[in-house]
């Protein structure tokens, strides 16, 4: 019967270091209609976010400015531009990149943003397989 005891209470440690190194994270965009700015993040990023290892790891989830934040997700503080980029762990936002400074700074500022905010590690990410979240 002690056997059995510890064999449970191992599996119950193991669940435990499982859920917290598997801390749900997202990249919500916030948008609107008409946005320039988001529009040239659509051509020049979204097709290819989903294969790179910063969207494996942060899924993008899209939501509208005027609708508020998605549900089960928690803003820091109002959103006031678009593009606006939020991290967000476990529900909560962890930090926010605002407007869209074009792909050849995006792409690095992402990754400090995720570097700084998170557990990422772009190696470990590139093995977890892609995912498409549309809006909240």
């Amino acid at each position: 019967m002690s056997f059995i005891r510890s064999l449970a209470m191992a599996g119950l440690a193991l669940l435990f270091a499982a859920g917290a190194a598997w801390a749900e994270v997202r990249l919500v965009m916030v948008g609107q209609p008409g946005c320039a700015y988001c529009a040239a993040w659509e051509a020049q990023i979204a097709p290819a976010y989903p294969n790179t290892a910063e969207g494996r790891f942060a899924p993008l989830l899209r939501a509208d400015l005027r609708d508020g934040p998605p549900a089960g997700i928690t803003y820091g503080r109002k959103v006031l531009f678009t593009p606006t980029f939020i991290l967000v762990e476990d529900g909560v936002e962890r930090a926010r990149l605002e407007g869209y400074p074009g792909e050849d700074f995006f792409w690095p500022l992402l990754s400090r943003l995720l570097e700084q905010h998170t557990a990422f590690d772009p190696d470990a990410a590139m093995e977890t397989p892609a995912q498409i979240l549309e809006g909240g």
